[in-house]
């Protein structure tokens, strides 16, 4: 969900480069081919969905969701930067199977809600980017704390939902589709997007302190996170807004 991915223990130590040195180009071009990676299994989901196979689906759905945390705690924990082109793309493609699955599924039940979550989350990372680039929002050390803060709060309200909902029970009205749960909804919206400002600044400044080139796929794994977890806390506002009607 959230992102401490992306944080200052890579720009603490002086590096002897062997080759070249991590470009934000080559970080947009790593983020692209993971993005890549994630759309053609969530493709194969919407085909699974559509045809019927639901339970292979939901199976799918599960697994990708289980194998992607699990690749994403290895990547987050690895210290091998040359391993990083290897995780981070089987990352992407568990997180297809779970965000193709999740989305088919909503699809199903209120049409058009998918292309609308894709553009309100293009919106949001626009707005956020030109919002950085102009100097607007920077990553100033009690932004990037309070940012973390707030979203570790954020992890610990959905574990508690998670916990909860093994024994029956929910948190009330968060997770609904009253005026407070949509309220929550809108604001994990706003915490997720302000997120993008640190991977944004983990990119701009592992290029300008010379990061290795692998680093690239690093923070195009760390973009990528938050952007999918922008893309379902939307999908799950549009989906209460739409109950609504």
């Amino acid at each position: 969900m959230a992102n401490p991915v992306l944080n200052n223990r890579f720009l603490e130590n002086e590096r002897v480069l062997d080759s070249a040195p991590m470009s934000i180009n080559g970080a947009i071009n790593k983020s692209l081919i993971l993005f890549f990676c994630l759309l053609i299994p969530a493709v194969y989901m919407f085909s699974l969905v559509g045809a019927g196979f639901l339970d292979k689906a939901q199976s799918l759905t599960l697994g990708g969701a289980v194998v992607g945390f699990i690749l994403a705690i290895v990547t987050i924990f690895c210290r091998k930067p040359a391993w990083y082109k290897f995780l981070t793309p089987m990352y992407a493609v568990a997180e297809g199977f779970f965000v193709g699955g999740v989305s088919a599924f909503f699809e199903t039940a209120m049409t058009g809600i998918v292309s609308q979550a894709i553009m309100g989350t293009f919106v949001c990372v626009l707005m956020m980017l030109g919002l950085y680039r102009a100097g607007i929002i920077r990553a100033t050390q009690k932004f990037r704390s309070t940012l973390i803060l707030t979203t570790a709060s954020i992890a610990v309200i959905y574990l508690i939902q998670i916990v909860a909902s093994f024994f029956g029970r929910s948190i009330p009205e968060i997770f609904t589709a009253s005026p407070v749960g949509i309220g929550f909804s809108a604001i994990v919206v706003v915490i997720a997007s302000l997120n993008l400002i640190l991977d944004f600044d983990f990119i701009e400044q592992g290029a300008n302190a010379m990061l290795e080139k692998e680093y690239e796929w690093y923070g195009a794994f760390g973009l990528m996170i938050t952007i999918v977890w922008l893309y379902l806390e939307i999908l799950r506002l549009l989906a209460k807004l739409n109950s609504r009607r």
